[in-house]
């Protein structure tokens, strides 16, 4: 929601009108100083949405605040220059709309154009995060990476590596979005307050790394690329059971930690629906983009979001920290899923993060059955990770 400045305004006076925390406005106007606004300057609001509302009898500022339990300048701030004790019945005046409900519903099939709607709309609402693209998948679909915070802590989760898994995506969104909410609403998540978290750690999300793969599943082959794809896909129609890209290339058995060894013993020696590693090593344009991003932010932990399994791995060859198994605990604690030291699978992103940096990684492997699972798991999946996600944002030792 955007404002003007008026004489004598300022960021804090803001966050009392609106009850937000003047962090979040800070963050969301970072052109502006917030120890010299300039009259006239626009403000982003965060947590708010401006609605256009058509004056009834006995309508006044003072009633309308107390409505929506807001400070009437809070009304006049969006009403420029309006007499308050003048409002005519029939004419259109504009309200601060608090957003109370999720934009993001998980419980559908999560395309890469759903995925783009809504964190356009969670930008438009949210303006604290920083939204960018780490890169592009081989269609050229962009694979967006969000921030949130700015804290010493770096905490990075990735969901979609693979394309039959694209419920990650939903899980991974719904928590976004539940995380800001309580940000701006100031409401605990499970009992954790949302602001020391947002100061203490930048959070850094990419949902969707395969997006290729995942409109395949969902969608089926684009045109210019089906007689290929069902050729890979061994003349099939159906798509459910492809996990790779688009170049049948499986992601997350890309990334040097093994890579050699992993690709003389696996049977898939070509492209496909699933398992073949590709020719080399950080051959696609997506895992390039993901260790890229890696190398140049060198998170403190890191949570590779797949399914299935309700377990999750966390070691690699003896290289993962100390406090990769007190955090272990605490995830096997909260969600009731298997805490696995050691899998005998090796040049996944997870492996690889280990090896090259020596900090604490994950991969979780949400729900249990046949992928893609059902939405009609999504509310038991999400009600078993989101102890896990606060646990990596909140548990430091």
């Amino acid at each position: 929601m955007k404002i003007n400045v008026r004489s004598g305004d300022t960021f804090w006076y803001y966050s009392q009108l609106y009850y937000i925390p003047a962090g979040l406005i800070i963050d969301s106007n970072p052109s502006l100083d917030p120890n010299g606004l300039i009259i006239g300057s626009e403000v982003e609001i965060p947590g708010f949405i401006k609605e256009s509302y058509t004056v009834k009898q006995g309508d006044t500022f003072w009633k309308l605040a107390e409505q929506r339990n807001i400070h009437v300048d809070g009304l006049l701030l969006l009403n420029g220059n309006m007499n308050p004790g003048a409002l005519k019945i029939g004419s259109t005046i504009f309200l601060p709309s608090r957003v109370t409900a999720p934009v993001v519903n998980g419980r559908q099939g999560y395309s890469s154009d759903i995925l783009q709607r809504d964190l356009t709309r969670l930008k438009e609402i949210y303006p604290f995060i920083k939204l960018s693209s780490i890169g592009e998948s081989v269609l050229g679909k962009s694979l967006y990476e969000i921030k949130i915070g700015d804290g010493s802590k770096k905490v990075h989760m990735n969901a979609s590596f693979h394309a039959n898994e694209w419920i990650t995506t939903s899980i991974l969104m719904t928590f976004l979005n539940d995380f800001l909410l309580s940000l701006t609403n100031m409401n605990p998540i499970r009992g954790i307050q949302a602001m020391p978290v947002y100061r203490g750690v930048t959070l850094s999300l990419v949902p969707m790394v395969n997006p290729d793969g995942v409109d395949l599943v969902l969608k089926g082959p684009p045109a210019p690329m089906k007689d290929q794809l069902l050729k890979l896909n061994k003349g099939s129609t159906d798509f459910t059971g492809w996990k790779a890209n688009i170049r049948g290339i499986d992601l997350n058995k890309q990334f040097p930690a093994r890579w050699e060894f992993e690709k003389e013993r696996i049977e898939v020696k070509s492209p496909g629906p699933r398992d073949f590693p590709g020719d080399k090593p950080l051959s696609e344009p997506e895992t390039i983009a993901m260790a890229g991003l890696a190398q140049e932010e060198v998170f403190d932990r890191m949570l590779a979001i797949h399914t299935q399994g309700k377990e999750f791995y966390w070691g690699y060859e003896g290289l993962e920290p100390s406090e990769a198994e007190r955090l272990a605990g605490d995830f096997e604690r909260v969600s009731g899923y298997r805490s696995v030291r050691y899998i005998d699978s090796y040049a996944g992103y997870k492996d690889w993060y280990i090896k090259e940096f020596k900090k604490t990684a994950f991969t979780l492997e949400l729900g249990k059955g046949i992928n893609p699972l059902p939405l009609s798991q999504f509310d038991e999946i999400y009600r078993d990770s989101l102890g896990i996600f606060l646990a990596a944002v909140y548990r430091w030792y």
